[in-house]
Order: structure tokens, then C-alpha cells, then sequence
């Protein structure tokens, strides 16, 4: 049976399951400024393979090792990169293959790194959708066990470990800011900060919105992709669990321009020294995106969304800083938009 909605009780078992086998977060302060607000930053780019995406990894391998359904064939996933990194990190830690789809627009440096990690790596198409088409042949013709980057119970309920960690370090948060792609990430990490009464805004580039589009349609919907965070959050659709996610009480979904996102990513290399993705300054980006509804064409026609998110004076926000498999030297380059999700 498929199953559309995660539970907290999923977020505890995956957490039992890889303690000891990630590096648990670090939470850090913001200097104080001129902001009515407190905000954190938790430092997940610091994780294994240098993405959350090593949590769900290692839940769904371990997760079939106990089960006893690792087959010799060992893994294959498709992915822009962090997804395929983490799962090739899980697998040779687990002693199995794993091969690797990625379209050929993938950033050369995740390319590398998941060479590094002895996968397979093919490089098929020029998006996510494509690379995932090969995964999926290959998984039926070899009989490979098939991951997912986001769609999958074990990956968003590994992903959703982060926040019980984060409320550990802020134990009165009042609120979580996440970027969303497919939604693994966003669906873990909400179904977690709902169990402890903390708000989560849900914040996707204004041209990656596979969930803003799924939430206005009522189901997943394919959407465009065309963002300089695309190589990371470039889904063109969300998944039917971070739809049942984002329909839940204290979910705030936001929009955020490119330029906002190539800001926020530099501020915090000039003033913090943290080389991160697009993908981790899109959440930052949502508190200097100025707020308001706007037009925006969709689907469906020209309708308003909501962009940016103003805390409220004395509001504990922390924002998710999810990866940093990024080239530091294009900081000070013109960005450029390329298609393809984790």
C-alpha cells in the first residue's frame, strides 16, 4: 500500500535507527541585528556527503538491511547530485553498489565527490525527470534496489530526524524555515514540528514551486523548472506526502525571487564565511524577500502567492543551511539556472 501521509512515530523509528551513523546538527545564534526577531541557523551542510540527504539514506538502507531486502544488486537512485552522493555514501558503508543517474547538467563538482564514493554514475538527459526514467529501468531490469531522492516514507521520515535535533538546541522554537524541492526534507522536518507545536514555512524559488502549485491544484502537478537552485530543488513535481504535509495546521508555504536567493547565499559567505548552496539560501532568502501576495502566472492563469516571511517581534526562528556541495568560486559569479532536484 502506498503511503500518502508521514507519521511522528516514522520520525522516531528512523531516528533510533541511524543514531550513531550521522553527525547530529549544530544550531548556532545569529549576531543580533537590527531584526525584532531571534534567528538561528542550523548548520546541516555539515552533515555526511555535505547534505541532509545523508539521513534518509541511511534510514532506508538500514531500514532494508534489517528487513533483509538488500539485494545483490545493491541500490540505484537518480539525482542532481546530494541525493545520489548520500546514497552512495550509505551503500558503501552498508558494503553494497550503487549506481547513480544524473542528469548531464548535474554540477561537476557532485559528480566528482560521487566518484569518490565508488558509485556507478551515469549521466543521462538534461533533467531530473530523464535520469529518473534510466533509474527506473535499470531498477527493473537488474532487479537494483530503488531508492528515490524524496519521494519515499524512509527518506522524508530520515530527513525529519533534523528537527528533533533542532528543538533540542531551541527548545521554546517557534519556527522552522526549510527549502522545498520534492518535498523529502520539508515532509520530515514538518511532521516533526508539528508534534512539538513549531510553524514551519515551506520556501521554494519562484520558478521551482512543485508544491505551491500541488497545494492551489489539490494533488501533485507537473510545474516548470527554471532557477538558479534548481540543481537542487528543480522537482517538477512534489510528492503526494509533502502535499498531506503542507495541508496541515502551523504550514506556511512562501515564494522567493533568484535575485533574493543569489543575495542571501553571498551574505552569508561575506559575513559568515558559510559557502552554501542555492538551495540553503533559499530559506534564508525568505526573511529578506519583502512579503505580500503578488501575481504570478501558473498553470491555472495569473494568480497571487505569497512571497517572504516576517517574523513577529520576539518570534525564535531557525533556518535550515540543508547543503553545501556548491563551487565557492562562482560566489562572485553571474548565476545561471539548470534543472534537476537533489
Amino acid at each position: 500500500m502506498v503511503q500518502h501521509t508521514l507519521a511522528y512515530a516514522d520520525v522516531k523509528t528512523a531516528a533510533d535507527r541511524i543514531g550513531g551513523h550521522i553527525r547530529p546538527v549544530t544550531v548556532t545564534r545569529a549576531d543580533p541585528g537590527s531584526e525584532p526577531y531571534e534567528l538561528h541557523l542550523a548548520l546541516e551542510l555539515m552533515q555526511h556527503t555535505g547534505s541532509f540527504k545523508a539521513r534518509g539514506a541511511q534510514n532506508f538502507l538500514l531500514a532494508h538491511r534489517e528487513e533483509g531486502t538488500l539485494p545483490d544488486a545493491g541500490v540505484t537512485i537518480a539525482s542532481g547530485g546530494n541525493a545520489g552522493l548520500a546514497c552512495a555514501w550509505a551503500a558503501r558503508r552498508q558494503g553494497v553498489r550503487a549506481t547513480v543517474f544524473l542528469p548531464a547538467t548535474a554540477p561537476r563538482v557532485k559528480v566528482d565527490k560521487l566518484r569518490g564514493h565508488d558509485a556507478d554514475v551515469r549521466l543521462v538527459g538534461t533533467e531530473y525527470a530523464e535520469a529518473l526514467a534510466a533509474c527506473e529501468a535499470f531498477a527493473a531490469d537488474t532487479g537494483a534496489l530503488a531508492s528515490h531522492a524524496y519521494d519515499h516514507p524512509l527518506i522524508a521520515a530520515g530527513a525529519g530526524t533534523l528537527l528533533d535535533e533542532i528543538h533540542q538546541w531551541i527548545p521554546d522554537l517557534d519556527t522552522v524555515v526549510v527549502a522545498v524541492g520534492g518535498g523529502g526534507l520539508f515532509t520530515g522536518v514538518a511532521t516533526a514540528a508539528r508534534h512539538h507545536g513549531i510553524r514551519t514555512v515551506a520556501v521554494e524559488p519562484e520558478n521551482c514551486r512543485a508544491l505551491d502549485a500541488a497545494v492551489r491544484a489539490g494533488h501533485p502537478v507537473d510545474v516548470t523548472v527554471d532557477s538558479v537552485a534548481a540543481d537542487s530543488l528543480g522537482a517538477r513535481r512534489a510528492s503526494a506526502l509533502a502535499v498531506s504535509a503542507a495541508r496541515q495546521e502551523g504550514v506556511h508555504s512562501v515564494l522567493v525571487a533568484d535575485a533574493d536567493i543569489v543575495r542571501a547565499r553571498r551574505a552569508l559567505w561575506d559575513d559568515r564565511r558559510l559557502a552554501v548552496e542555492h538551495a540553503a539560501a533559499t530559506a534564508l532568502a525568505a526573511l529578506t524577500t519583502p512579503t505580500g501576495d503578488r501575481p504570478l502566472t501558473t498553470p491555472t492563469g495569473d494568480r497571487p502567492v505569497r512571497t517572504g516571511y516576517r517574523p513577529a517581534p520576539g518570534e525564535k526562528v531557525c533556518v535550515v543551511l540543508c547543503g553545501a556541495n556548491t563551487d565557492p568560486a562562482d560566489l562572485t559569479q553571474p548565476p545561471t539556472a539548470a534543472g534537476s532536484p537533489r
